[in-house]
């Protein structure tokens, strides 16, 4: 683990939380999400520091997995191949198939699926331009 760039680690994980931020934003998919996932976004007072606090936490282990995985110095492309495979053919296929036994919708699912293609992508472009 000593090949790991960690600071490009904590730069990627920053870029997807906050990347995160605008996904789920009303300016982009946040009222879709609320009103797929049954939610009042006027009613509600809004996320703790703690949800923050422990997504960031996460972001890093996710970002850390995903440099170990891809190993030192990756090529672009390969990064970003490698990134579409976590997103999309891990992160977005796995919780498919928990949304098709929660009933949730393919609306529902393609936002959030959406998203960690988006986080693993920007992973991908950090890990593979910071040499």
């Amino acid at each position: 683990m000593s090949e790991i760039n960690y600071w490009a680690v904590l730069v990627a994980a920053a870029l997807s939380f906050a990347f995160g931020g605008l996904w789920y934003s009303p300016a982009m998919f946040g009222n879709l999400w609320n009103r797929e996932n049954g939610s009042d976004p006027k009613g509600q007072r809004g996320h703790s520091a703690r949800v923050f606090g422990v997504s960031l936490v996460l972001s890093v282990v996710a970002a850390a997995a995903f440099a170990y995985w891809l190993g030192p110095n990756p090529p672009l492309s390969s990064a970003l191949g490698y990134g579409l495979v976590a997103g999309l053919g891990f992160v977005a296929a796995c919780f498919g198939i928990n949304y098709q036994f929660a009933q949730r919708s393919v609306l529902l699912w393609a936002v959030d699926g959406g998203y960690h293609v988006g986080q693993f992508l920007l992973f991908g472009l950090v890990l593979g331009l910071w040499h």
